[in-house]
């Protein structure tokens, strides 16, 4: 079995479509879809792609996921209690008009297919064992971690781990390293990688490969633009030139640990 991870596509269909091209070209049996297909300028498009597949695909729920099923469930939005972020405390305004337009562009097709989305999926894959897929962490899909996290402080998630590998993402960095006896891959993201511009995933089975995936960004940076996403400026800006991985390793390495 061959397994393509897919992690963090924020709704960047035109990053999507690329990655899908390389997916089909490596032949797997299995796309893993690792939460936060949202936010981002297309939701609604981004999620039928994904339910359009032509290969068996299966989905975790991650922090952007359960924020938007928090507006929707919603019926004051100052009663809003889940914001995704690992303190807990409200998004700022422009990221809370995000989720605000996302819930409505959703909420009657799809609200009830991310409900039924677990938070973790373990698969066996061959040459590579039992692998568990998380959004963040095992036990979190808020928590933040980086390659340069120290190993001593996140010990105490992964020593529990029933696995040889855990595969996670919400970070949009890829690595792989070693936590204790496991094996821990950051896949990476699709639709919005931090440091190099194009999209990230990760490929297993009967190796482990972290796999990039360029593709047109001008153009897509152009249907970004022209979306309705209240934040598509800004989302066009960042598949052009993403922030750099040395600040946002800053932001990230020690903010949950």
């Amino acid at each position: 079995m061959r397994v393509a991870a897919l992690y963090d596509i924020h709704a960047n269909l035109p990053a999507l479509e690329a990655v899908l091209d390389d997916v089909g070209a490596a032949q797997v049996d299995l796309i893993v879809v690792g939460g936060d297909v949202f936010p981002g300028p297309m939701p609604r498009e981004t999620l039928a792609r994904l339910q359009g597949l032509n290969v068996p695909a299966r989905f975790i729920c991650g922090n952007g996921e359960l924020a938007v099923l928090a507006q929707i469930d919603a019926a004051d939005p100052s009663a809003v209690t889940y914001w995704g972020t690992t303190s807990g405390a409200p998004l700022p305004e422009p990221q809370r008009e995000a989720l605000r337009w996302t819930a409505k562009e959703i909420r009657h097709d799809y609200a009830s297919l991310l409900r039924a989305w677990p938070r973790t999926l373990q698969v066996r894959i061959d040459g590579v064992g039992d692998v568990l897929f998380c959004h963040a962490t095992p036990r979190s899909e808020t928590e933040s971690f980086t390659r340069l996290t120290p190993e001593a402080a996140l010990r105490p998630v992964f020593d529990g781990v029933n696995a040889s590998l855990v595969v996670c993402g919400h970070t949009h960095m890829p690595f792989d390293r070693m936590v204790g006896r496991v094996r821990v891959v950051n896949a990476g993201s699709v639709g919005m990688p931090f440091g190099r511009p194009g999209a990230d995933w990760a490929l297993l089975g009967p190796v482990v490969q972290l796999r990039h995936t360029s593709y047109d960004l001008s153009q897509a940076a152009e249907r970004v633009r022209g979306a309705a996403y209240p934040q598509a400026a800004s989302a066009a800006a960042a598949i052009l030139s993403p922030p750099s991985e040395a600040s946002m390793l800053d932001v990230f390495t020690n903010a949950s640990f």
